[in-house]
């Protein structure tokens, strides 16, 4: 018999930029991983473990103005890796511009402006991995039990800086930020600078559950995909 899951499997976050070509070769050769998806809108890249990043064509693209928010990053990527100051060195001769420098990570941007994180990874070897996509809230414990519910995954950490929530061997962490602002897409000027792709085996039961929980269904979407933005603002889309 089968049976309708009404939780999500969280497929992958995608980029928004003017120029997907050069940000999707940039992570390619930064992390090593493969490109296995290539429109004239969309490409996607896939890490050794399977996880995926997208990258979507937005010709009004407004980059992140980091730390601020008046154009504030909304996503970013927490990459992993031994060696960060080597893992530095590369990407900045492929295009990265340096922000700051932590006990355990360095901060940078990548071509289209979106600031990312080198982290020391714990592990000796060369290969990057994605640790975690991070997402800014204002609520950051509530954003993570709002994800932890649609995509079946565990809260496993909480704090004064964020959340995280781990499940079908992927990450998302939630970034605690004062004063946030948040997207209000599709306006150029608010725009967003990521969102999740979450796949759903029925649409009006993914939807139903989604409203459920929190969510706001926003104009926009087709036969395959809906579209959304969670209780801080941030769109996402159901697919199937």
């Amino acid at each position: 018999m089968f049976f309708m899951t009404i939780t999500g499997r969280l497929e992958l976050a995608a980029f928004d930029a003017r120029d997907i070509d050069t940000l999707a070769s940039f992570y390619a050769a930064l992390a090593g991983w493969d490109i296995v998806r290539q429109e004239s809108d969309w490409i996607t890249i896939r890490a050794a473990d399977g996880q995926e990043l997208a990258f979507q064509l937005a010709p009004d693209h407004i980059p992140p103005q980091w730390p601020g928010q008046q154009h504030p990053q909304q996503f970013h990527l927490d990459l992993q890796v031994d060696g960060i100051e080597a893992a530095a060195e590369r990407a900045i001769a492929l295009g990265a511009t340096r922000l700051s420098t932590g006990p355990t990570w360095i901060t940078l941007t990548d071509p289209a402006g979106h600031p990312f994180d080198l982290c020391q990874a714990e592990v000796d070897g060369p290969a990057m991995k994605l640790f975690a996509v991070t997402i800014d809230a204002p609520d950051a414990l509530a954003l993570a039990r709002f994800y932890a519910d649609l995509l079946a995954m565990q809260v496993t950490y909480e704090g004064p800086e964020g959340a995280l929530i781990v499940g079908d061997g992927k990450s998302v962490m939630f970034q605690q930020v004062e004063e946030y602002t948040a997207p209000d897409w599709p306006d150029p000027k608010r725009p967003q600078q990521a969102h999740l792709d979450i796949l759903v085996d029925d649409l009006d039961t993914g939807e139903a559950r989604a409203l459920e929980l929190g969510a706001s269904r926003l104009d926009g979407g087709g036969e395959q995909f809906r579209v959304f933005a969670d209780p801080a603002g941030h769109p996402f889309c159901l697919t199937v």
